[in-house]
């Protein structure tokens, strides 16, 4: 005999990237959607974004926010020592929306499921666009070192529902196989960064290295690119900076690379360092992202 329970249990929820989007909160003048899944994975933690909108009713050019840490540690909530939602207010005071991203970290997946969860946040961020108050056809990507790697790879592999508009990295690695030649330090390590996010050592896995490094995906057409490093950067060399952008120079694509002298990572000891990259990452992204500036084609 049938077993009458089963046609009247409830029907499942959607998942909850599927699920319709909460109202936001308004958080110190901002509202604010915290905590947005983005994708369901088997097996692991939800995936999730926190998207800071500026007021108004106009659909807002949306900017993917990607956090450092060496892809071992970090959150969406910090930018190097600062709180995202600090940082966020002068784009929103300029009309540009936030999305902080999270991604698989080093220790739950090793590449390229970093590059895919970015290219499903924008995905995602442009699918649910009508929900969100955002404009689908503006969206830029910024990142600060590991996320600036992640960001430098999403504006050049990403096509159709992930492509971007601009791209903006905080001293970036771009060339995996060139850090440790100017760190001094040991390319057979299984241990170091780049290590664990490939799964293996630089020499042993060369392969995974060129392809999680953004210089060998460079093509012409490429996305505006913005780059600001250190020239004192003791974590990631400021050479990694002067590659990409040479490599996006040599095939006609639109660079600007700056460098500040005397800076380290994150930009430490130097808050002076600190907001003027603030003010040219947000007029990169307020020129390229701006109505009637060049817009992603969906149809790629």
């Amino acid at each position: 005999m049938p077993d009458s329970s089963v046609s009247q249990r409830p029907p499942l929820a959607p998942p909850p990237h599927l699920a319709p989007v909460p109202p936001a909160y308004v958080v110190d003048g901002m509202p604010v959607h915290p905590a947005l899944p983005y994708a369901a994975l088997p097996g692991a933690r939800p995936l999730e974004l926190d998207l800071y909108r500026p007021l108004g009713d106009d659909a807002a050019p949306v900017i993917a926010f990607l956090h450092g840490g060496g892809w071992r540690v970090g959150s969406r909530r910090l930018v190097g020592t600062a709180a995202t939602a600090d940082l966020v207010r002068p784009f929103l005071e300029a009309g540009l929306a936030v999305a902080a991203v999270d991604y698989r970290l080093s220790g739950e997946a090793t590449w390229p499921a970093q590059r895919d969860d970015v290219s499903t946040a924008i995905a995602w961020l442009r699918g649910r666009a009508g929900e969100l108050g955002l404009d689908p056809t503006r969206v830029g990507v910024w990142g600060e070192s590991a996320g600036a790697h992640l960001a430098a790879t999403a504006g050049l592999l990403g096509t159709g529902s992930a492509a971007v508009s601009a791209v903006v990295g905080w001293y970036p690695p771009t060339d995996l196989a060139a850090i440790p030649p100017v760190l001094g330090t040991d390319p057979d390590a299984t241990d170091s960064r780049e290590a664990l996010l490939i799964g293996g050592s630089l020499t042993a896995r060369p392969d995974l290295a060129r392809d999680a490094s953004p210089v060998t995906h460079v093509r012409a057409g490429a996305p505006p690119y913005l780059l600001l490093h250190g020239e004192a950067d003791t974590f990631v060399p400021c050479d990694q900076s002067r590659r990409l952008a040479a490599a996006l120079g040599e095939v006609g694509a639109e660079v600007e690379l700056h460098t500040y002298p005397g800076a380290e990572h994150m930009w430490l000891g130097g808050p002076e360092v600190a907001q003027d990259a603030v003010q040219r990452t947000l007029a990169f992204f307020s020129r390229h992202l701006a109505d009637g500036a060049a817009q992603v084609d969906l149809r790629s």
